[in-house]
């Protein structure tokens, strides 16, 4: 297994002065019209688009490599586990892992969720221990800790929310105590997006005895992770939001603690003997990845995630940086337009409402308009039930975002109020 301490220079940024508007033709499906419109795609939280690198990238291994991985002596297995366990230390990298034993591939972040909740669960805790999330989290950082609790007799404490949509940092610490045993915490909101300091939440639950799992759905697009630099024990993510194929997930987590935790699922390859009186598990991480996996997916995942290495995240990160700045004034001079949060730190997302439009109707009113935006509760209903309605609408950035983008958002407002006479 390869181990590294730092992102080589040759995975730092190699394209230089890209712009938005430069990456939209790798983009086949942003070349076609929607409604007779240009398209512009604004939901990027939900899923991103695919450059046609990681689509060729699918073919690619259906045409050449198709066979199955870890298995087979003949030539075509040799391929596809080689470009199988590329992928996996193409990861590593790309967040700065110590080891490739600590990557785990899953269906995603809900799947390398629910992985942590039952097996950390089973190995590391008693009746009454307790669990820490927060009130910004994802449906798929809440429900599996409410049923781990319920069935193992476990206590989850939620930590509220400031006006601005920002951790209380006074509650959390109130609520940290030597019953603590895991904090889950969203690195970035996939509603506000409140981007939250992951680095001084491990640090204040490794003083408790705790451990820290990081939903980075909604961050690894975005930003540069370093799991070294955050110190978090599990860091959790989605191919299909990085520009990659769906039903593809990481896990990363600490060598020793993947090596103390039992198998979350059994079957073939996560086993090293089987017999009817006993069975041995393989070795990390293939102890974790039972039965044949989304082979073509996580080695067309290799392609985006090279894509990004390409353009550089820290670059990513600034031009994205413009854009919500650009989309935040925009949407203050709208009359009657109610932004839900004020992070000091705000990534990739922004809830909002129109008075006196429901969000469902301006979503439909903007998709006459070509604009793909998301409406409802986001998977996150507690916390939109926080802000106080029963939906909001939301536009979520990507790489390929564009002023004119935001431009059409904006008109497409104007014209809903029009028509609904606001």
């Amino acid at each position: 297994m390869t181990r590294i301490t730092s992102v080589p220079a040759a995975h730092r940024s190699t394209i230089r002065c890209w712009t938005p508007e430069s990456l939209r033709a790798e983009f086949p499906i942003l070349q076609r019209p929607v409604r007779g419109k240009t398209l512009h795609y604004l939901d990027n939280a939900a899923t991103t688009q695919k450059p046609r690198i990681v689509i060729e990238a699918l073919v690619r291994y259906y045409e050449e490599w198709n066979a199955n991985v870890h298995r087979g002596i003949h030539y075509l297995s040799e391929q596809a586990t080689q470009a199988f366990e590329q992928t996996r230390t193409t990861v590593q990298r790309f967040i700065n892992a110590c080891s490739s034993r600590e990557i785990i591939f899953t269906r995603g972040t809900t799947e390398s969720i629910n992985l942590v909740a039952w097996s950390f669960s089973r190995r590391f805790m008693q009746a009454n221990d307790e669990i820490i999330i927060t009130h910004l989290e994802h449906h798929s950082n809440i429900v599996p800790w409410q049923m781990v609790c319920e069935e193992r007799g476990l206590k989850l404490r939620v930590v509220p929310l400031t006006p601005e949509g920002e951790l209380d940092w006074e509650a959390f610490e109130r609520l940290l105590g030597p019953r603590t045993k895991l904090i889950a915490v969203a690195h970035v909101s996939n509603v506000l997006g409140t981007v939250n300091p992951v680095q001084k939440i491990a640090e204040l639950a490794h003083a408790a005895g705790a451990r820290v799992l990081v939903d980075g759905a909604q961050a690894a697009p975005h930003l540069p992770v370093n799991v070294q630099e955050l110190d978090c024990d599990f860091y959790a993510f989605s191919a299909h939001k990085m520009y990659g194929p769906t039903g593809v997930g990481v896990l990363y987590g600490k060598e020793e603690l993947l090596e103390a935790m039992p198998p979350y699922q059994g079957g073939g390859d996560m086993i090293a003997s089987v017999s009817f009186e006993k069975t041995t598990y393989n070795v990390l991480p293939y102890k974790f990845e039972a039965g044949t996996p989304n082979i073509a997916d996580v080695v067309a995942f290799k392609a985006a995630l090279d894509f990004l290495n390409q353009l550089g995240m820290e670059e990513v990160a600034t031009q994205e940086k413009k854009l919500m700045e650009y989309s935040l004034q925009a949407l203050r001079e709208i009359p009657g337009l109610t932004i839900y949060g004020n992070p000091a730190w705000r990534c990739g997302a922004i809830a909002f409402n129109l008075d006196g439009i429901h969000p469902h109707d301006l979503g439909t009113v903007l998709d006459q308009q070509g604009i793909a935006i998301r409406t409802g509760h986001h998977c996150a209903q507690p916390l939109v039930e926080w802000l106080g309605v029963p939906a909001t609408a939301r536009v979520s950035l990507g790489i390929y975002n564009t002023v004119e983008d935001i431009d059409a958002l904006v008109a497409g407002l104007h014209q809903a109020r029009k028509f609904f006479r606001m």
